[in-house]
């Protein structure tokens, strides 16, 4: 290569050696170039690593109240922000609580019912638990000791999964046409399961609605909006005090 330079004219000789020297440095100068530049990226990377790791993690501080139950916490028959769970949330809202209501009532539920979904419902958080199920195993004749045995199993879940949280245990009483040996033992059991469990107990959720034909809808069974607003203010003298 070197001989081949030298045989030619000192003028081509010239022209060629500057052309060589131009582009050396011109790789040179883009060499110099690069090095700030990838240090600087790599220092943004660090420094933008640096900043996410040192930023604490948002966690959400709502707590759940999950009202589990039948017809009754459903809302059947009038719209669901008229159900005594939904007003009950309007309650914790005026007060800026931090706590979030989860409506988790089934029209035509019985305890065996709610026991066989009590797994799935679990899957999300609880801090409060309101029980309200048995109605419709007393509208269906269905031994006391089963309906029991099924709210304890109920219970008895909920505490294994959420041990910190709370239960409070809706009481029922069915009508006088099941009898009255029946309907004594029926609204005993909710008295002995908060016994046995050291948990609060609403005596009677339909406590001044049940059998008041303007509060109910045409079934006498369900309340009406004004029904449920009552209903709501029964439960939340005891649900204020656990929260």
């Amino acid at each position: 290569m070197f001989n081949g330079i030298i045989n030619q004219t000192p003028k081509v000789y010239m022209l060629k050696l500057g052309l060589m020297s131009g582009i050396v440095a011109m790789l040179a100068f883009a060499g110099c170039k690069d090095k700030p530049a990838n240090k600087e990226s790599g220092q943004q990377s660090a420094d933008s690593t640096t900043a996410q790791s040192d930023t604490p993690a948002k966690t959400d501080s709502t707590k759940h109240i999950v009202f589990f139950g039948n017809s009754l916490t459903a809302g059947y028959g009038v719209a669901p922000s008229e159900a005594f769970p939904a007003v009950i949330q309007g309650k914790i809202d005026s007060l800026a609580l931090p706590y979030k209501v989860v409506n988790a009532g089934l029209s035509g539920e019985t305890t065996a019912g709610g026991k066989g979904r009590i797994d799935w419902l679990l899957q999300q958080p609880v801090d409060v638990f309101v029980l309200e199920l048995g109605g419709n195993d007393g509208l269906r004749g269905i031994p006391v000791v089963e309906t029991g045995k099924n709210l304890q199993e109920i219970i008895d879940r909920v505490k294994a999964k959420y041990p910190a949280a709370k239960i409070l245990l809706a009481g029922m009483q069915v009508p006088p046409n099941m009898g009255s040996r029946y309907a004594g033992e029926f609204r005993a059991i909710f008295k002995s399961l908060s016994d046995k469990n050291n948990v609060p107990l609403i005596p009677f959720l339909l406590e001044g609605v049940g059998g008041v034909p303007e509060l109910n809808q045409a079934d006498g069974i369900h309340p009406t909006p004004r029904g449920h607003q009552i209903v709501a203010n029964n439960v939340w003298e005891y649900v204020k005090l656990l929260l």
